[in-house]
């Protein structure tokens, strides 16, 4: 049974936003005025479902310029996409950054997450609901963590229909946005068929690779307070012109201007809005080296120095590179997920803001060397600097000829499109990305078949995070065996830790492998009376303080009995309740689930019950429970269908195992 719409229609409004995307319809089966050639014309089944994948750009679209997303709108989109109504009502209440419900234009989205939630967010978050009525005309949401970790806490206004101005960037005079205005997916850098940006997508048509996208998208406004107070919160909020301006990337990086740093070296010392500047400070070296050497030996150079995923997996890219390379089925994408969604982590954030070129350079070495002539850059709904930098920095490129027909005059064709998310942790899962760009629920696929074999639109891809890729440019500019020699021998190279909680310093810190937990946290000015560290985020594990010793390794703290993950370490002195940021960390799981799987959709829901009730109890009291938690975490890990499930119990196994939490 299918759902239907009635007789809903939709306003001007969202008609207007939805054509500036697709273009205009072509038909009466699309929604325009029915002609006599209506009578002897259909689109094909096929032309249908190569233009599926515009359905999350074009609920942005509406989502941008009304606010919510009405049933008129939506059954105009089905219209023009020939999707089902149910399963685009599907996609539309799958992220929590839509509403299909009414709500106002403006939307003050406050973290509760476990950095937050240590800084004070409940309070902030009650402070401010009470003093912005429904009069005030702003809608205020408690959010999953916003990736402003280092400044909690932190808060982010998205305002829908405002008058829409170019995306510009940051100029050094004025080194951060105040209310700016962002390019929304129809305009994020993609190059449509036909718009002369010599975009390869036309020899990939038959893949279903994103057609029919004719339009640039209409624009919507954001501001950012963090750290915020109740004042600055509903300031941003109702009076944009006294938004605080966000300080500059760098500001998240104590260790900026020492050059020492690898990863981080240009962050703070080349203007991240520069091609000019980037290529001044070295940009453009190790694509060039990549063009000289050729595809397999820079799989081979990303072999022999031994780097490995760093999302959290530590899977060995040179292998995932070769896998994908060698297969026969074409096209071949890149996937570059840019969707870092773990409370605790921003550093892919602050590259991405601080060096944006650095990661379009390194997209173009990967498809290179695997083979590829597309990449999407699957950027978190929540990153407005990040999407404003990056939008800019491959129009740059494009225009400079360093993406396009023919990158650095050598033949090779690569164009890059950016995708937003738009509020879904499990889009983190790679095979789940996936189903989020064709248009689909963020749900993980079964494996086998793995995404090298059939990822992106059923073809070979290749996935990588933007640490991940930022790592090749070192190792093509410096070597694979010079690189090797940074860490320790079975994990190499520097490896970037976002530091938050309660420390003096907090912000991404880049260390070589093998420093331990308590070099990190003397850097980063540990304050006294610490309580426990958690390693790998929401899905990662506490440890004590009697364990600062621990190697700051994929193997140390693995012998260690935790995790570390994708690099967050957050402190936790003896003022912030335990029992309260476990059951906020249950909290996440449960909202974050898809519910594909009965273990994770029950078991999530059952633990945050059980947390719920011993919430104040300790010893014999809330021994049953204790049991109850640790047979459904069994039951999670076990017979989960993706890491979200299987990890959900980490960290509050490791807080009663390890802190004795309830004791």
């Amino acid at each position: 049974m299918d759902l239907r719409f009635g007789d809903s229609k939709p306003t001007d409004e969202e008609r207007a936003a939805v054509d500036a995307l697709l273009g205009p319809p072509e038909s009466s089966w699309e929604g325009a005025d029915r002609s006599d050639a209506d009578l002897r014309w259909a689109r094909g089944g096929r032309e249908a479902r190569d233009r599926r994948d515009q359905l999350l750009p074009a609920l942005h679209a509406l989502n941008d310029r009304v606010g919510w997303i009405s049933e008129g709108a939506l059954d105009y989109v089905c219209r023009r996409l020939t999707v089902p109504p149910a399963e685009a009502y599907g996609v539309a209440t799958f992220y929590a950054m839509f509403s299909v419900r009414p709500r106002p234009a403006t939307v003050l989205h406050v973290c509760t997450d476990l950095a937050c939630t240590a800084a004070g967010a409940s309070r902030l978050c009650a402070a401010v609901e009470s003093r912005l009525g429904p009069e005030s005309g702003v809608k205020v949401e408690r959010s999953p963590c916003l990736g402003l970790c280092e400044r909690a806490p932190a808060t982010l206004v998205i305002r829908a229909g405002e008058s829409a101005r170019p995306a510009q960037e940051d100029t050094p005079a004025r080194p951060a946005f105040e209310d700016e205005a962002v390019q929304a997916e129809g305009g994020s850098g993609g190059a449509a068929p036909g718009d002369g940006t010599g975009s390869p997508r036309s020899s990939e048509a038959e893949s279903g690779g994103g057609k029919g996208r004719r339009g640039r998208n209409t624009l919507h406004a954001t501001a950012i307070c963090a750290p915020a107070t109740p004042d600055r919160a509903i300031a941003a909020a109702t009076a944009p012109e006294s938004a605080p301006t966000e300080p500059a990337p760098e500001a998240a990086v104590p260790q900026a201007g020492d050059p020492t740093l690898t990863l981080l070296h240009r962050i703070g010392t080349t203007d991240p809005t520069s091609l000019d500047d980037y290529r001044a400070h070295g940009g453009y070296t190790a694509l060039r080296r990549a063009f000289a050497l050729g595809p397999a030996a820079v799989i081979r150079e990303v072999t022999d120095a031994g780097l490995v995923g760093r999302g959290g997996a530590a899977f060995p890219t040179g292998r995932k590179w070769q896998a994908t390379a060698a297969q026969p089925d074409h096209p071949h994408y890149l996937v570059c997920n840019a969707d870092e969604s773990e409370p605790g982590t921003f550093k892919d954030r602050v590259l991405m803001e601080g060096d944006p070129y650095a990661l379009v350079e390194a997209m173009t070495i990967a498809a290179y060397a695997t083979g590829a002539h597309r990449g999407y850059l699957y950027l978190r709904g929540e990153y407005p600097r990040a999407l404003a930098r990056l939008t800019h920095a491959i129009e740059q490129a494009r225009t400079r000829g360093l993406l396009g027909d023919d990158v650095l005059g050598q033949g090779y064709a690569f164009d890059i499109e950016i995708r937003r998310g738009a509020g879904a942790y499990i889009c983190g899962e790679e095979t789940a990305l996936f189903n989020s760009i064709e248009g689909r629920r963020g749900e993980p696929r079964s494996k086998p078949p793995f995404p090298v074999e059939k990822g992106l639109f059923g073809k070979p891809t290749v996935e990588n995070n933007v640490e991940t890729l930022v790592n090749v440019l070192p190792i093509l500019t410096m070597g694979a065996e010079a690189y090797a020699a940074i860490g320790t021998p079975t994990s190499t190279g520097p490896k970037l830790f976002c530091v938050s909680g309660t420390v003096a310093r907090p912000g991404v810190y880049e260390l070589p492998f093998g420093a331990t937990l308590g070099e990190l946290l003397a850097l980063a000015g540990v304050r006294d009376n610490l309580r426990a560290v958690l390693l790998g985020g929401a899905a990662g594990g506490f440890v004590r303080p009697d364990e600062l010793d621990i190697p700051l390794t994929f193997e140390g703290t693995r012998e260690a009995g935790t995790t570390l993950g994708s690099g967050v370490v957050m402190a936790f002195d003896d003022t912030v309740p335990l029992p309260r940021l476990l059951l906020r960390i249950a909290e996440f799981f449960r909202d974050e689930s898809c519910g594909q799987c009965v273990p994770c959709r029950v078991g999530t829901v059952r633990q945050e019950e059980a947390l719920h009730r011993i919430a104040d109890r300790t010893g014999a009291a809330a021994a049953d429970d204790i049991a109850l938690l640790r047979e459904v975490g069994r039951a999670m890990r076990d017979a989960s269908i993706c890491g979200l499930g299987q990890t959900a119990w980490n960290a509050v196994e490791s807080a009663i195992d390890r802190l004795g939490a309830y004791e």
